[in-house]
């Protein structure tokens, strides 16, 4: 396992989601979300700001795995699943970097 390639995939990501501008596009939707217009245009207003702060919630979890994966490298833990010490897999870890448990754990918590 190339534990640099994993690292620096990572940090691409957390930079995306920190570059994506933080709050600004949420309070935009926030002030265009005004009391003008019908009750509809009023719901579709609300609605977009219920899934940016949706949005901005997701995105800041993903950060927190993010900065937990890169902790995780810097002890020498990274790769290793949190509840049952195996290695995760390889084409898990290609597909998210910043998971903490291999797939196994994962469906056991999804069952």
């Amino acid at each position: 396992m190339n534990v640099q390639a994993y690292k620096d995939a990572l940090v691409r990501k957390r930079d995306e989601l920190v570059g994506t501008g933080g709050v600004k596009p949420l309070q935009a939707s926030m002030e265009n979300n005004t009391r003008q217009g019908d009750m509809a245009d009023q719901a579709t207003g609300n609605n977009e700001v219920h899934i940016a702060l949706k949005l901005k919630a997701t995105d800041a979890k993903i950060l927190q795995a993010i900065e937990e994966a890169l902790t995780r490298i810097d002890k020498g833990t990274y790769g290793i699943c949190r509840d049952c010490g195996e290695p995760i897999a390889e084409a898990r870890l290609n597909a998210i970097p910043w998971t903490r448990v291999c797939i196994t754990c994962k469906e056991k918590q999804s069952s």
